[in-house]
């Protein structure tokens, strides 16, 4: 025997002519590392020093300075470096040789040398006799042979027939009659075997061109077939068990099936797939489902009917196999096939998997009667089905389903649907009897508890309602179900939203602190609230205002949110119980006071209003807010004399700036101009830094077209208040009305040095350009001003109708993108929509600009104006009410309005229509 060697014993390959590297070797022994530097110089204009190749770690991919020369002290350092590899390599040489040859040992033994897997066979050749030796045959030559010429794999003998019969016609063999011959054909023998040679020396394998094709074709489909049968066997050979996954090939086919139109050849390799599965595992119902739908999904649907009953006999137990064979069959054939399941499905014994067909079966009749004659069946075979109850209670009368459900809660002791729903149709007495007694048989369900507590305030029983919730969460923890807060409190809102007001009150009472740490119950509380605001469960709502106030009865902020909450939600006389409670428990809290005073004024009752501000003042004795509030309600209602005796003692108690700002107002819009010249001079005598009494003194003298003196009390003002917008905008415009353009452009320049990075300013500079029809100009400082200021909105509104038509949407889009929740931007782009004529758009980004900021009154009045051309009534109406509601305070073109002197008096909505009256469309 010839041993032989394999690759795994000899390592990997290496070509003999690989150098090995002797770079450490002493410099008198290095043949591979001369040749090496030798190379690398000869390499180094091809040296790559691209910054590219360059790492801030490693350096460049090749060494930097390989190119210098080679001297010797270079060999020097290499020797060094050689002696220090070797001293250290001689240090624990013998531990790591030992450990490597221990490591060698153990890896040979997991995986041995193929020569020491057959080293036992090889000493049993010694015994092999030289005969048995000669006997074994060289299989290697005729492997190869067959590799070499394919054509020689397969022999089919010829009978001696054909070539007698074609030796004696003489004919070209190219004519023989294929069905004369049976040229190689399974059924025709030969005479002496297979191994007996051909008469006349004929060599083995010799084919006639065109004679045997048909019956060669024949043979390989009978090879093909033989071995499909082999598989198929060798398919469940394995322990009994298939070796196909059936559900596999399912998940596979998932992706296979095809829609109407799909790929031929993917309906034929699901096809194929499917008939694999189902000869492989008969029994799988998922087979038979899916091979149905993929005939039914190709336009065959005879062929699918037929498969899924072949699978009802299969699968006679599968209730999915039988619904899938009801589907497919037509109305009375459906009927007879789900009767078929009934009989295979139902009893004895009954089947809890039978329940879906009894439901189709009731599905399937058209007449009502005979519904609840299959549904009555059902139940006698599967009488604890909780959905086969509830199909058949749908159908009845509320006297028969009363009777029936009081069966179905015997037969169905835990369904809670059935309990709630038999108490639901008993009278109160009989409910409360069925309640006790789902609570019994369901001891951990909240759900009876709470139609326990809807039942008693139905029926006018609201002291018991308490009591109930109470006694529900005492008795589910008892019972081991842990309360979960927010699930209480969606059932509450379900309460509210169907009208049992004491039973979600409870239970908000009940569950409201749960799980709440301390700290955190302000803030947890008011979200709380507001959560059920957003869900429109406005009792809800109500209770944890009421709950938190009874909790932190002196926190002012608690009392604010919920006045405001009835201010928004609830009645006039909810609100002001509520602030009458409030300015008990915080009587410092001006803010209330004037909300209850300003409740009772808008509700007409003026000598109420005066008292709660009586109140007010003994509580808050020097007040401003309560004596402006005061001056308010007296002027409002044409107490002007009132009013004044108000402002003077006020100005003697409490002598503010406002307090002296409203003095003067108050006489300027009376008409008594001196007087309020007067006060307006007394004033700056105590308050010279406040820039509204200068803007007021300014205003008066421009009324009376006294513009030298009007112009002094401007600039008088800017020298004590250097940084109010409204005077230098005011002094502008002044020079500007008089036709001074020059000096207006250097007071704008001027306030903007003084006041950097103001939008107002630039806005103002840019307007008096376009004014002054410089359209250039104003492009050029409008650019400039978004520069200094670029998330300014109102410039960017202002920017996007200084643009052409065609580059106002581009210029929208970058405003929203630097602004994208400007109130300013967005009622840009309601105009903008507006002036495209796009209605429905334009509505939503008005809606979403008075969402956004309610206070900005300009926004308001080009919202009612845009409803006034393309509205109705109704929305016109509707927008009215909400700006009155928001009370806008806010909006250049507004304050032009309502801070008119002759605007005074007017209430929301009237300046709403003023100011949209004096809008144009110019954008």
């Amino acid at each position: 025997a010839t041993g032989f060697t394999t690759r795994s014993d000899i390592g990997p390959a290496r070509d003999a002519n690989d150098p090995v590297d002797d770079r450490h070797a002493p410099p008198g022994k290095r043949t591979v590392g001369d040749q090496m530097k030798k190379n690398q110089t000869a390499d180094d204009d091809d040296e790559d020093l691209n910054d590219t190749n360059y790492d801030e770690f490693n350096g460049y991919a090749g060494s930097l300075f390989s190119s210098g020369p080679y001297e010797k002290d270079d060999e020097e350092a290499d020797a060094i470096y050689a002696a220090l590899d070797k001293r250290m390599d001689e240090r624990r040489k013998e531990r790591r040789e030992q450990r490597e040859k221990e490591e060698i040992e153990k890896y040979r033994m997991e995986r041995p040398k193929i020569q020491q897997q057959f080293s036992d066979l090889k000493r049993k050749l010694a015994e092999v006799t030289e005969e048995e030796w000669l006997s074994i045959p060289e299989v290697g030559d005729a492997r190869n042979k067959r590799q070499r010429n394919p054509r020689y794999e397969k022999l089919t003998p010829v009978p001696d027939s054909f070539f007698a019969k074609h030796l004696q016609s003489g004919e070209n063999h190219t004519s023989v009659d294929p069905r004369q011959t049976q040229f190689g054909g399974l059924n025709t023998p030969y005479p002496g075997g297979l191994n007996t040679p051909y008469p006349g020396g004929m060599t083995p394998g010799l084919m006639t061109p065109g004679t045997g094709e048909l019956d060669m074709r024949k043979i390989g489909q009978a090879r093909n077939t033989l071995m499909d049968m082999r598989l198929s066997q060798v398919s469940d050979s394995v322990s009994g068990q298939t070796v196909v996954d059936p559900k596999g090939y399912l998940t596979d086919l998932n992706s296979m099936i095809p829609t109407h139109g799909g790929d031929i050849n993917d309906i034929k390799k699901a096809r194929l797939l499917l008939k694999s599965v189902r000869e492989t595992n008969p029994h799988h119902p998922p087979a038979w489902i899916a091979s149905a739908r993929l005939e039914e999904v190709t336009g065959k649907l005879q062929v699918a009917r037929n498969l899924i009953m072949k699978g009802t006999e299969m699968c006679p137990k599968s209730e999915d196999v039988w619904l899938e064979a009801a589907r497919l069959q037509p109305g009375d054939t459906a009927k007879a096939v789900v009767a078929q399941a009934v009989r295979h499905l139902g009893p004895p014994p009954p089947l809890p998997q039978s329940v879906r067909i009894y439901i189709r079966a009731a599905e399937l009749e058209t007449d009502i009667r005979a519904k609840k004659r299959v549904l009555r069946k059902a139940l006698e075979h599967v009488p604890n089905s909780v959905r086969l109850w509830k199909a058949a209670v749908e159908l009845e009368e509320p006297e028969d389903a009363r009777i029936m459900l009081s069966r179905a809660v015997e037969c169905c002791p835990t369904s809670v649907e059935l309990w709630l729903a038999l108490a639901r149709l008993e009278t109160y007495e009989n409910a409360r009897k069925v309640l006790n007694k789902a609570r019994e048989n369901i001891p951990t369900d909240r759900h009876i508890w709470i139609t326990a507590a809807k039942l008693e305030e139905a029926n006018g029983n609201t002291q018991m309602v308490e009591k109930i919730i109470d006694r529900a969460i005492t008795s589910l923890r008892a019972n081991g179900v842990e309360i979960n807060r927010e699930q209480w409190i969606q059932d509450a809102e379900e309460c509210d939203k169907a009208g049992s007001v004491a039973t979600c009150q409870a239970i908000m009472r009940a569950v409201i602190g749960i799980g709440i740490e301390e700290e955190d119950r302000k803030h947890t509380w008011m979200e709380d609230a507001d959560s059920c605001v957003a869900h429109n469960a406005l009792e809800c709502a109500r209770a944890i205002y009421a709950y938190a106030l009874q909790v932190f009865p002196s926190k002012k902020s608690v009392w604010l949110r919920a006045a405001y909450f009835e201010k928004n939600h609830g009645t006039r006389e909810s609100l002001e119980a509520l602030l009458q409670r409030a300015v008990a428990h915080c009587p410092k809290a001006e803010v209330l006071w004037l909300m209850g005073a300003k409740s009772k004024w808008l509700a007409g009752d003026v000598p109420a209003a005066r008292s709660i501000l009586a109140l007010a003042f003994q509580a808050n004795p020097n007040s401003e807010e309560i004596w402006l509030a005061a001056v308010k309600l007296e002027s409002e209602n044409n107490e002007y004399e009132r009013a004044r005796r108000l402002l003077a003692k006020a100005r003697s108690s409490a002598p503010t700036a406002r307090v002296f700002m409203k003095s003067v107002k108050l006489e300027w819009v009376l008409g008594n101009i001196a007087a309020a010249q007067e006060l307006c001079e007394e004033a700056l005598k105590h308050y010279e830094d406040f820039p509204k009494l200068w803007m007021m003194k300014g205003q008066i003298e421009e009324q009376k077209e006294l513009v030298e003196k009007a112009r002094e009390a401007y600039n008088q003002g800017l020298k004590k208040c250097p940084h109010s917008i409204p005077l230098w905008l005011l002094l502008s415009r002044l020079e500007e009305k008089v036709g001074q353009l020059t000096r207006a452009r250097a007071i704008l320049e001027k306030s903007r040095l003084k006041n950097p990075k103001n939008p107002d300013l630039w806005l103002e500079s840019v307007r008096l350009e376009y004014r002054a029809g410089l359209k250039n100009i104003a492009n050029t400082l409008m650019a400039k001003a978004l520069q200094e200021c670029p998330n300014s909105g109102i410039l960017w509104s202002e920017a996007i109708f200084l643009e052409a038509r065609p580059q106002r949407k581009t210029k929208s889009v970058d405003a929203l993108k630097k602004c994208e929740h400007d109130p300013h931007v967005l009622l840009a782009v309601a105009k903008l929509f507006w002036s495209e004529r796009k209605i429905t758009k334009a509505r939503e980004w008005f809606h979403r600009t008075v969402k956004i900021d309610s206070d900005l009154g300009d926004a308001w009045a080009f919202f009612y104006k845009f409803e006034l051309q393309h509205g109705t009534e109704e929305q016109q109406e509707e927008v009215r009410k909400r700006c009155e509601n928001a009370e806008p305070r806010h909006g250049e073109l507004w304050c032009d309005v309502s801070k008119d002197i002759e605007n005074w008096q007017k209430k929301i909505g009237e300046i709403l229509v003023l100011v949209a009256a004096k809008l144009k469309n110019t954008f």
